[in-house]
């Protein structure tokens, strides 16, 4: 099993709402997003707020083989909210 780290963008939003709207890669085995998975920091505003410019949140997405974590990572790379991914 190979992992594809993403760092997602998540200012503007209200909770996990970035993380919903992203098209995932048709490929993986499983899909996981939260702070436990790196993050900008605590939040620093109520939880029925939008996140602040400059918050993001970790996610993580779990495919068969380190080829196809190469094309998850270009496809997660192409979308507006993905500010970095790397296969681990």
């Amino acid at each position: 099993m190979t992992t594809v780290k993403l760092k997602i963008d998540v200012s503007g939003t209200l909770g996990d709402q970035a993380w919903r709207d992203l098209r995932q890669f048709d490929q993986i085995q499983s899909a996981v997003f939260g702070a436990q998975f790196g993050s900008s920091g605590a939040c620093k505003h109520a939880a029925d707020l939008p996140h602040a410019k400059g918050e993001w949140i970790g996610g993580e997405i779990r495919l068969e083989t380190p080829l196809l974590a190469q094309y998850a990572m270009s496809h997660y790379l192409e979308q507006d909210r993905v500010l970095d991914a790397d296969v681990d």
